[in-house]
């Protein structure tokens, strides 16, 4: 398939995990990827597996002046940007009675306020037609125990992609939030353990949990032209977690 042909894209979080599963689908359909994540082994390993049509930058969807290089080299090496999928996040369990100042603005400064600056950096580069999808999650939508600032996070991103639909009308860039249950990564694996997660995956409607690729896939859709008459909405990709 070639859906993306010609199309540049910036994959935050993108060295593993559903990051990567959506920088390889892009690559497929004809992208140029730039994947964008803090340690630069898991980088350079994706870039092993992405080749030529892809280039890693490293730095924290945090760190603001990160953010401005990243943008800066795609606008140098590419002149502007059509895809950007605002994915990096990240988890932590803590239930009510433990939550710590540090655990809400550990995960908030990632998952929100990284994924804010993620996407209004980007704008400038962005041409008419660009789609912009941000890492949503099941949970937003569940009681999740012991999860509860990590769901208030992806209940923002929810929000935050209904009010930009709005304040992007008439620019031709669409923004989609694509929701993922549970998916075997590396982060929810070190989060939750294998064991629990599995058990997490046969309670779905389908029987298992998703692998990054799955995701990836819906990741395409959203990016491309045959999802053109969406934007403001929510894809999930959850196994049916969140849906029955």
């Amino acid at each position: 398939m070639s859906r993306l042909q010609g199309k540049t894209a910036v994959v935050t979080g993108g060295g593993t995990g559903i990051g990567l599963g959506a920088a390889k689908r892009f690559v497929d359909e004809g992208a140029f990827v730039y994947i964008f994540g803090r340690r630069q082994e898991p980088l350079d390993a994706a870039l092993a597996q992405l080749g030529s049509s892809a280039r890693a930058v490293r730095g924290s969807v945090t760190d603001l002046s990160d953010l401005d290089r990243l943008y800066a080299t795609v606008k140098a090496e590419r002149g502007g940007l059509d895809i950007l999928f605002a994915n990096a996040g990240t988890g932590l369990f803590a239930p009510l009675g433990e939550i710590t100042p540090e655990h809400y603005d550990h995960i908030f400064d990632v998952n929100v306020k990284g994924l804010v600056f993620t996407v209004q950096k980007a704008l400038p580069l962005m041409r008419k037609g660009s789609s912009i999808i941000l890492t949503g999650s099941s949970t937003g939508v569940m009681g999740t125990p012991q999860f509860s600032i990590y769901s208030a996070t992806k209940a923002a991103i929810r929000n935050l992609a209904r009010s930009w639909a709005l304040d992007l009308r008439g620019t031709g860039i669409r923004v989609n939030v694509l929701s993922p249950g549970p998916t075997k990564t590396e982060l929810a694996l070190e989060i939750v353990g294998e064991e629990a997660f599995d058990a997490l995956g046969s309670a779905t409607p389908i029987g298992r949990v998703g692998d990054p690729s799955e995701t990836g896939a819906a990741a395409a859709f959203l990016a491309s032209s045959d999802s053109s008459y969406m934007t403001g909405g929510e894809v999930f990709v959850d196994g049916g977690l969140a849906q029955v």
